[in-house]
């Protein structure tokens, strides 16, 4: 195992400081999951790699709080109150639990109201909280209130590392993360010019989604600034297309860790996945979660990845980072300037596409050609 990438993630990525307390956690395979041999040893790995995070980490901050909590099977699903009471302290879940929201938090049924006084809560015990968090969960944590709440009411910084896999410590986390951090910087500079964009890839995925004036987000691994957050390996700019706007068909080849046996074509219409066409196995799997709640057929999120380190396609985490790459969502955009609330966020990746940004006067900027960036 190569540990100077380990290393690096507080040293570098998040740059804690020897006063400071850390969160680490991971969450465990239960008995109900059925999984593949490879996919068992991937998952069996976080574990370990957790262990290597813990020993390194004590030695670096004041305090390092180690947790292990059984999956939660999706991405985007509150983590349990015990993990919030060790990130938020014991004071503040407390409260929320008086003021009737904590429940409503972890299930996201929270209301705008609701939410006020949360934040309210939180902010009143920020000094509790921990100031940065290494988030080695299997099922990510980045879109939901624990890390929304975290980053903006704590300031705490925050690295979230889904689907990581061992082969990514001498791959796409040895990046040169100032490098990463110009590239994306150059995307984001283009994409804040334009109101819209389409993409065109080869497989027939054609899709235009409206930005209107949603903030521009930049993931390069940089997460030394108070509240910052990312994914860890980084490399990508993002942000959460106009709700009801997008407009197109997506053909996906790949689900989050492994390759379609048959391409998948999701049919888009006014920004939601009205119907998905073709013989694929992932085919039900995905209609079953899309049955289960409306919002998770919202078009949640595009993306533009910028890590040139980064190569792997069967695995969400590294493939959405590849350079040249583009990477749609689904579900969850509530906490990159989204107005969708749901337990639900999934990512496609889709290769060598062609970016064009459109101004509101129609003018075009090309941004990608068939994967290469060109600005």
């Amino acid at each position: 195992m190569n540990i100077e990438p380990l290393l690096n993630i507080y040293k570098v990525n998040l740059k804690v400081k020897s006063s400071e307390r850390v969160l680490l956690f991971t969450d465990l395979i239960r008995e109900d999951e059925i999984l593949s041999e490879s996919e068992k040893n991937r998952r069996l790995s976080l574990k370990e790699i957790a262990k290597v995070l813990k020993n390194i980490g004590k030695n670096l901050c004041k305090e390092l709080i180690y947790f292990e909590y059984p999956s939660l099977g999706s991405h985007g699903m509150e983590p349990p109150k015990s993990l919030w009471e060790l990130a938020f302290g014991k004071k503040a879940i407390s409260e929320l639990e008086k003021e009737n929201v904590l429940s409503k938090l972890l299930s996201k049924t929270v209301s705008k109201k609701e939410l006020k006084i949360a934040k309210k809560i939180i902010k009143k015990y920020k000094s509790d909280a921990v100031n940065a968090v290494v988030a080695l969960s299997n099922f990510s944590t980045s879109h939901t209130n624990f890390r929304d709440l975290l980053t903006k009411c704590c300031g705490t910084r925050y690295a979230s590392m889904p689907l990581f896999d061992p082969s990514m410590l001498d791959g796409a986390m040895l990046a040169d993360w100032k490098k990463v951090k110009k590239i994306s910087e150059k995307i984001k500079n283009i994409l804040e010019q334009v109101e819209k964009i389409k993409i065109e890839t080869s497989n027939e995925t054609e899709i235009i989604l409206h930005r209107g004036k949603r903030k521009i987000y930049v993931d390069s691994g940089v997460l030394t600034r108070k509240g910052s957050f990312g994914n860890l390996p980084a490399g990508e700019v993002f942000f959460a297309p106009l709700e009801n706007s997008a407009q197109g068909r997506l053909v996906i080849e790949w689900a989050p860790t492994r390759k379609l046996k048959n391409p998948l074509i999701l049919n888009v219409k006014n920004g939601k996945v009205i119907s998905i066409d073709g013989d694929e196995p992932f085919k039900e799997e995905l209609e079953k979660k899309l049955y289960e709640r409306d919002e998770n057929r919202n078009i949640a999120e595009v993306g533009i990845g910028t890590n040139d380190k980064a190569s792997r396609p069967d695995n969400i985490l590294e493939s959405e980072k590849i350079l040249g790459t583009v990477h749609i969502a689904l579900g969850d955009n509530s906490s990159f300037g989204g107005k969708v609330r749901t337990p639900f966020h999934q990512d496609f990746i889709f290769f060598e596409p062609t970016v064009y940004g459109i101004t509101s006067d129609n003018h075009k900027i090309k941004i990608l050609e068939k994967g290469s960036l060109v600005i």
